[in-house]
């Protein structure tokens, strides 16, 4: 997740967000057409990419030719194609007013082809290493481990580390991208990220190396993101409903964690079972974004009450902003 506050406030912003929606959708490629091979809209066109991409690639490259040198099969097919890429599903680019109608662009989305290759590549040599431990075991795929100092746990440390790294790039590469698409828009006035803001980048469904309880250890936070005391953190809720800015209160016993976001209700062929396009628009009234079949499996009310979410945790934050979406990107 990654925010930013402008200095634009929602009186000059343009009775109509489609401009900026086209704007923003023809910057930064999202979806997945093709089964993500040759030609996918996700990501960029070999020929065609920009080089303000290739530049940062240039960075992450080394380690990760470093990566598929010890694990042949970690390479994905869309590595450098996918930095800058937004993905599909409940990855998302908004634009949002805080409690001050104050303009804010928000977005969501991770390490994209490499991340998933490497994450499936050591989630099947987890299996098999559990199994030469007990070749009568039955493996659960939620259980497997790598153990710590084998060549394969020390390998998937190092490559999910970069992993992280990469969706991190790639957030920055996208803000960057919508804030320009915001200026080429003539209906908005020129503006700057408000220099009295901090801009918000943090990390969901990663792994760190900390000390908790005095011990340094390996913490995975699964739909969660770090709420150290002071910390600023993004909680977003659904498309149509409000997310949230907070500031972490460190509490030990939740490993100085907190929850991400709004889940899922149900699944996602459930919910394009259950609502129509008629329910979606309803659902998502005043936000500019997509309003089609396509989008179902997204709508608001296959998630969770994003109040009800952040009742539950205020021992773990405080919350410093509320925002309201008024535009949506969905791939």
């Amino acid at each position: 997740m990654m925010a930013v506050r402008t200095t634009l406030t929602a009186n000059q912003l343009p009775d109509s967000l489609k401009n900026l929606r086209t704007a923003i959708e023809q910057a930064v490629p999202h979806g997945r057409t093709h089964q993500g091979r040759k030609g996918d809209v996700g990501a960029w066109k070999s020929s065609d990419i920009p080089q303000f991409v290739v530049k940062e690639w240039d960075k992450l490259k080394k380690e990760y030719e470093y990566i598929c040198s010890r694990q042949p099969m970690a390479k994905a097919q869309n590595n450098m194609n996918h930095l800058g890429t937004l993905g599909t599903g409940n990855h998302f680019i908004e634009a949002c007013l805080d409690e001050e109608d104050r303009v804010w662009f928000m977005l969501h989305s991770g390490s994209r082809g490499p991340g998933n290759r490497i994450g499936t590549v050591y989630v099947e040599l987890a299996k098999n290493d559990m199994m030469k431990l007990d070749k009568q075991a039955k493996v659960d795929k939620d259980l497997a481990y790598l153990k710590e100092g084998t060549k394969n746990f020390e390998d998937y440390v190092f490559a999910v580390t970069w992993a992280q790294k990469f969706a991190r790039v790639n957030r920055d590469i996208m803000m960057s991208s919508v804030l320009k698409a915001a200026h080429s828009c003539s209906s908005i006035p020129q503006f700057e990220v408000d220099p009295f803001s901090k801009a918000v980048n943090c990390h969901h469904n990663y792994v760190n190396l900390e000390m908790h309880f005095g011990k340094e250890v390996f913490l995975t936070r699964k739909g969660a993101v770090s709420a150290r005391d002071g910390e600023l953190g993004i909680i977003p809720g659904s498309m149509g409903a409000r997310s949230y800015i907070v500031r972490g209160k460190g509490n030990p016993d939740s490993f100085h964690s907190c929850s991400h976001g709004a889940g899922r209700t149900m699944s996602r062929t459930k919910a394009r079972k259950m609502f129509s396009i008629e329910d979606h628009v309803r659902a998502t009234e005043g936000v500019e974004c997509r309003k089609d079949a396509g989008v179902i499996d997204e709508t608001p009310m296959a998630y969770k009450d994003i109040d009800d979410v952040m009742a539950a945790q205020s021992d773990l934050l405080d919350v410093v902003h509320r925002l309201k979406q008024v535009l949506c990107v969905k791939g």
